[in-house]
């Protein structure tokens, strides 16, 4: 095992300063070395990830870093970041409602916190706060429900009156007069955003300075299997890999890189709207949430508000924005914040997001020998990133799923013992 301050590490993957940037900035800055290498893809590897987000990205970094296994190919579609990864909204949190959800993104966030220590580049988490409001009775009692809950697990939470919720969020309106008006709120105050391009370049350059192999521009097209039905090799558009471990981790595309290997999984993918205003000065001290209107905004470093909203009610594969779905986000959002009304948006995309039946995520192994998934996430998968990637990658070097993973598994759907977290998403699916 390797720590994060191992001067292997650090010599490789140089820091950055301050006397740095000004040396560079005379030289135009023509010094600077690229962040991680571009290799040609070997024909075998001890393990293939598929997918180079944040997720395949961090259990790339810890197999290196924490287990001791080197041989490990990254296999990224298109480039770094160009998928869901760059296409979320970048929150931060754990207060989950179950027990096995708690002590997962729990475990994540403890690692956020130090994450960027860790890979010696600034991720830009924020810890400023996650606010989820109730605006009916019903919501309050689940809102209470799950304060209660995450007290129980050790997680902070705290319950806020409407006056507590003005106070924390000046710009939100919490009189009776609006459609949504704000009866009670969730608070945790650990939570927050960090940037999403800076995680993924962040966990490449990691993973790359222990040799590991990111390749970008590879996808994959099929899944070789051998007369026992093991897995033995995929097919990419850069020629055949040989690998005894495969990991699927490609977030909405799981089911059609599954499908390849002859596996059929209880997923749905459908396009997450989000949309970003034009700057203005800090208005937003933290991140706001409605279950019942299907949005959470907070405000960039830059100043844009970034807003998420409701999935599209239809499946699909495309990344464009849905005019009617961001419509109905914003007249909800403009009864909640007043003073946004006049306020221009920039642009609106849409992310892929994968649904189980019980919205938590799909992790372990499969009926397929040598086929692990990380998948179905839905709308939570960028908190999970740090956890994910380190209790994934022991889990493929142990051949066992960890213990907090354990319950995440495929069998799951056979035996009935789901998760569901619904109204933790804080999101309709």
């Amino acid at each position: 095992m390797i720590a994060a301050h191992d001067p292997r590490i650090l010599r490789a993957m140089r820091g950055f300063s301050f006397g740095r940037i000004l040396r560079e900035s005379f030289s135009g800055h023509t010094g600077w070395t690229r962040q991680w290498r571009s290799p040609e893809p070997q024909r075998a590897y001890d393990v293939v990830i598929v997918g180079g987000g944040g997720h395949g990205l961090a259990t790339a970094y810890h197999l290196a870093a924490e287990q001791g296994v080197r041989r490990v190919a990254v296999l990224e579609k298109g480039w770094i970041g160009g998928g869901n990864s760059g296409r979320n909204t970048t929150i931060v949190r754990s207060n989950y409602l179950f027990e096995e959800s708690e002590a997962l993104y729990e475990h994540s966030l403890k690692l956020w916190e130090g994450l960027s220590r860790t890979l010696n580049y600034n991720v830009m988490y924020s810890p400023r706060g996650v606010m989820a409001l109730g605006h009916t009775e019903s919501d309050v009692q689940i809102i209470r429900r799950h304060v209660h809950a995450n007290r129980l697990a050790g997680i902070d939470a705290d319950f806020l009156t409407p006056a507590q919720a003005k106070a924390l969020c000046p710009i939100l309106d919490v009189s009776q007069a609006p459609r949504y008006p704000v009866l009670g709120a969730s608070w945790q105050g650990r939570g927050g955003v960090a940037r999403h391009d800076a995680v993924v370049w962040g966990y490449a350059r990691a993973a790359d300075a222990l040799g590991v192999d990111v390749i970008e521009n590879c996808e994959v097209t099929g899944v070789r299997r051998d007369a026992a039905g093991a897995v033995s090799a995929v097919e990419t558009t850069r020629g055949a890999i040989s690998t005894r471990m495969l990991a699927l981790v490609a977030a909405g595309h799981s089911s059609v890189l599954a499908g390849m290997a002859g596996l059929r999984l209880p997923i749905e993918s459908f396009p997450l709207q989000a949309l970003v205003s034009e700057p203005v000065k800090p208005i937003m001290p933290c991140v706001v949430m409605s279950n019942t209107i299907d949005a959470y905004m907070s405000q960039s470093d830059k100043g844009e508000l970034v807003i998420g909203a409701a999935a599209d009610v239809y499946p699909s594969y495309a990344q464009r924005g849905s005019f009617h779905v961001t419509g109905a986000t914003l007249d909800s959002l403009c009864e909640l914040f007043p003073c946004l009304r006049r306020l221009r948006m920039m642009r609106c995309w849409a992310g892929i997001v994968d649904i189980t039946p019980d919205r938590s995520p799909i992790l372990g192994p499969t009926d397929v020998p040598g086929l692990w998934l990380n998948c179905g996430w839905g709308t939570g998968g960028f908190k999970a990133i740090p956890g994910s990637g380190q209790l994934f990658a022991a889990s493929l070097a142990q051949g066992a799923p960890h213990p907090v993973l354990a319950p995440f598994g495929l069998d799951r759907f056979r035996t009935g013992r789901l998760i569901d977290e619904a109204t933790a998403a804080a999101v309709s699916h």
